[in-house]
């Protein structure tokens, strides 16, 4: 963040306040963080809880005292760096500490001092600040953003809030940067109070709260200072088990309010007859090989017998099964049967008794030949 990333400007079209001609979810729909794309004009979406900020005294006149102050810092920690008399490890015996205490001791002296310039000068409004991936930045923002008007958030300190638009080219790792603005960063009880929001009702993961001092001076995690960039540290504020309960609850809630929206749909869908189908049962494949093969052909294949069996059954010689008598059938039809039976066979014998003749016809006729060609 740059020094004016905390002041917007006026008439700033992707602001949403109380005296919008939009209502606020339509100001979220229209814009969304993961397509509105940072052009150099617009790198900021934000939305006020009241139309009017809270006014700070000397702004002006904190950040040139301040920015003096780090400049001071800055050098005296390169010359603690650079100073080759200064052991890199301390000795006790020797009274003599390392690099890195003498570091932290520098540091730690900036930070009371710039608390003391912001309390001064009336500048003491800050931030707490959250990263969001691009696939859940909208839904979080939104979530916060509503929570900051009309939720939870509305009834804590918390007066503003703003989020990262997208790069206009591809940016490995990017997030999106979420801020939550307080008035006072050195208030720890209400600071407290909007973390314990932030983590029971949305379930956040916060980076800690950065003064807006810090921001108009450039402070951030690389400036060679090595001053910690934010005021406070998430355990500086409550415990980390504090913290994870808090979140757990939140979740929780969620899976709770899940689970009785499906019981919800579930009963409306029941209350208007539209009562759960059984599901169907699966068919057994179609064969791959065949496209247009149904289901009930391969049921008409597993009744047909295999190869081995049809060879087998081949070899066995088929039984002629005998016409079962029927049951209700006369004397007379049964006699009537009977006489066709004797005259088939009679017929039969008589066939048979031709074709003897004939083959004896032709027995003689066949030597007669034979002599008519010598």
């Amino acid at each position: 963040m740059g020094k004016e990333d905390d002041h917007i400007p006026d008439g700033y079209q992707y602001e949403w306040t109380p005296k919008s001609d939009t209502s606020l979810q339509e100001f979220l729909a229209k814009y969304k963080p993961s397509m509105v794309q940072n052009d150099g004009t617009k790198p900021w979406l934000w939305v006020r809880k009241a139309e009017d900020l809270p006014k700070e005294a000397g702004p002006e006149a904190a950040i040139e005292e301040a920015s003096k102050l780090l400049s001071e810092i800055t050098e005296r920690v390169q010359h603690i760096q650079n100073d080759a008399s200064i052991p890199i490890r301390s000795n006790k015996k020797k009274g003599l500490k390392s690099k890195k205490e003498l570091r932290e001791e520098v540091q730690h002296e900036a930070t009371e001092k710039l608390k003391e310039i912001s309390k001064k000068h009336g500048y003491v409004s800050g931030k707490w600040l959250i990263f969001a991936p691009p696939d859940k930045v909208d839904v979080i923002w939104n979530s916060i953003a509503t929570s900051l008007v009309s939720g939870a958030l509305s009834s804590t300190s918390a007066f503003l809030a703003k989020v990262a638009t997208s790069p206009q080219s591809e940016t490995p790792n990017y997030s999106h940067l979420i801020c939550v603005y307080v008035p006072d960063v050195y208030d720890k009880e209400s600071i407290t109070e909007v973390m314990k929001v932030l983590l029971r009702n949305h379930g956040m993961n916060l980076m800690g709260v950065k003064s807006n001092l810090y921001t108009s001076i450039g402070i951030d995690s690389k400036h060679p200072s090595g001053i910690s960039s934010t005021v406070w540290k998430n355990t500086a504020l409550m415990k980390d088990t504090e913290i994870k309960a808090l979140k757990d609850e939140y979740f929780a809630g969620l899976n709770t309010a899940k689970a009785a929206a499906a019981e919800e749909t579930a009963a409306k869908k029941a209350a208007s007859g539209e009562a759960k189908k059984p599901k169907p049962k699966l068919k057994k494949k179609a064969d791959d090989s065949n496209p247009f093969g149904s289901d009930d052909e391969d049921e008409q294949k597993d009744d047909k017998p295999t190869k081995l069996e049809s060879r087998a059954n081949a070899k066995k010689p088929i039984l002629k099964k005998k016409a079962p008598a029927q049951e209700f059938a006369s004397d007379s039809e049964a006699e009537d049967e009977g006489s066709s039976k004797a005259k088939k066979v009679k017929a039969k014998g008589h066939s048979k008794r031709r074709k003897d003749d004939e083959s004896d016809d032709s027995d003689d006729q066949v030597p007669q030949k034979k002599r008519g060609r010598s």
